[in-house]
């Protein structure tokens, strides 16, 4: 799992988490909680999307929920775009 590299000597967790009722073993460098929290999030994401949906498949619910994640992804990187070039303008103004 990304999330930030591993610290020499370190191990991977292995968390289990349930996400749109299956159950997935994860490992990553990252603490279990961070892991269990992105993956509750993941579910939270599937399940709005499967109940306003109900006729969908499991694949196209994980589909709809990824391009959402990514539209939400793709904005907060604009925001923080647009945030990083107005703090340069300042410090440049100064």
């Amino acid at each position: 799992m990304a999330g930030r590299e591993q610290e020499p000597g370190e191990e991977k967790s292995r968390v289990t988490v349930k996400i749109y009722g299956e159950e997935y073993v994860v490992k990553g460098y990252a603490e279990p909680e961070y892991i269990e929290g992105i993956a509750a999030y993941v579910d939270k994401k599937m399940r709005l999307i499967g109940q306003k949906n109900p006729h969908l498949s499991v694949s196209k619910v994980a589909v709809l929920a990824a391009l959402n994640i990514a539209d939400e992804l793709t904005r907060l990187q604009e925001d923080y775009d647009s945030l990083v070039r107005l703090l340069e303008e300042e410090k440049s103004l100064k």
